[in-house]
């Protein structure tokens, strides 16, 4: 348009010159030898994807020489050759596979170590190892511990102390017995109770502490003693003698082989007046023996029937008066202890009622044939004291009158079938 600014000509690069010369072409020159080497890595990486992974693992990566070398930095140049196959291996090989295979090598290393040992050990002989089999159970023997809870142990005093003394007894370290627990009662003056060199019977009542040290005991030793013998003579039926050295409201109390024993009032023979009896000496028997409980029960009562029991045996004659009549027999009066005439020991004939034979007050003669003092029971028998079975029924006087000449005759007889038992029961044992 006219009168308009005309637009400005974009300014155009200079042309160069047709003289200039030309950069030649960079060409890269492989050479057949390198051409070759690439064209195998690739089929080898084709072949690779369809192995297993060990198989893969054993054909790509490098020994641990090459491994060495790449870790460690270059000193000299290599050649462009070294260079370029470095690099190819590198690209088929990951980190994991280098350190798998570090892995693997230390493991084969291991191994081989291991399996070396085995086989040295293996080799070994027992004689190379010194073995004495009297010397190792005499170790064993030495470094046993002495002193378990409730054993005995035999030893001598080393020490006496204010509060306790110590006992040799062969373990790492001495036994202490504390104070209390030296004897029964009350003891005053250990020294002299307790001499060094003394030789005592102990019981081990707790086992070692961490210096080997046991604590011991003559108090609960001779308690164990004591229960014991207390056992023993209630089996046996014994009646013993006590001092009463104290009451209360439901009886009185005793000592006896250092164990305290208490009597019900209704065990003693004058019940109501039993704080009387304090400081005098009574007759008892066994009613309870239980160590575990410590419980000892004495009667006076019973001590009587106990006396009496100790004045019969099996095959005695004795008499004395029906006192009461029962479906099952007779209940005999023996002078403060009761037997019982069972219906089968009567008579060996039948009978109709036990009264067709001896009434309430009777007195008769009968042999015992049982006798258990710690249960109390006493059975009698005259259905030995007969002739012709159911003699007792037809002739009863004249059985009485010859008691004395039959008894003796049954009472061989008791003692051959008692002999006859024991045999058969040590034959049982022996076989």
């Amino acid at each position: 348009m006219a009168g308009s600014d005309s637009q400005p000509k974009k300014a155009t690069p200079p042309k160069p010159a047709i003289t200039a010369p030309r950069k030649p072409l960079q060409v890269m020159h492989i050479s057949r030898k390198t051409a070759e080497e690439i064209i195998n890595k690739e089929s080898t990486n084709n072949d690779i994807s369809n192995q297993s992974i060990e198989k893969r693992f054993d054909e790509t990566v490098p020994d641990e020489k090459n491994i060495s070398q790449l870790n460690k930095a270059p000193e000299k140049k290599k050649s462009i050759r070294e260079d370029s196959d470095s690099s190819d291996i590198l690209k088929t090989t990951t980190m994991e596979d280098l350190l798998r295979s570090e892995e693997n090598s230390y493991a084969k290393n291991t191994q081989a170590f291991d399996d070396q040992n085995v086989f040295e050990q293996k080799s070994r002989v027992v004689d190379e190892f010194d073995f004495d089999e009297d010397e190792f159970l005499a170790a064993l023997e030495e470094n046993q511990p002495i002193g378990t809870t409730g054993e005995i142990a035999k030893g001598s005093v080393i020490a006496v102390e204010s509060d306790g003394i110590y006992v040799d007894i062969g373990g790492k370290a001495p036994g202490f017995m504390p104070k209390n627990e030296c004897g029964l009662g009350v003891i005053t003056n250990l020294k002299e109770r307790f001499p060094k060199g003394m030789q005592v019977e102990v019981l081990v009542t707790r086992e070692q502490n961490a210096d080997g040290m046991v604590t011991i005991s003559c108090r609960a030793l001779e308690l164990r003693k004591s229960w014991d013998k207390v056992q023993n003579l209630a089996k046996e039926g014994k009646v013993i003698r006590v001092k009463i050295n104290g009451f209360n409201r439901g009886g009185v109390t005793c000592d006896f082989e250092g164990l305290r024993g208490f009597i019900p009032r209704s065990q003693l023979e004058d019940g109501e007046n039993h704080q009387s009896l304090v400081s005098k000496t009574i007759n008892t028997a066994f009613l309870e023996v239980n160590p575990e409980r410590r419980k000892l029960v004495l009667s006076e009562k019973k001590a009587a029937i106990a006396s009496r029991f100790s004045e019969l045996e099996i095959g005695q004659l004795i008499v004395g008066e029906i006192s009461t009549i029962k479906p099952y027999g007779f209940f005999v009066d023996l002078k403060g202890v009761s037997g019982l005439l069972h219906h089968s020991m009567v008579t060996n004939g039948s009978i109709r009622s036990l009264r067709e034979i001896f009434q309430i007050g009777e007195s008769i003669k009968a042999l015992i044939t049982d006798l258990d003092p710690s249960r109390g029971r006493i059975g009698l028998n005259t259905a030995l004291l007969e002739g012709p079975p159911g003699e007792l029924i037809t002739d009863k006087a004249k059985v009485m009158e010859e008691a004395d000449e039959r008894a003796i005759k049954a009472r061989n007889s008791l003692n051959k079938e008692k002999v006859d038992n024991q045999k058969e029961e040590k034959d049982i044992k022996l076989s």
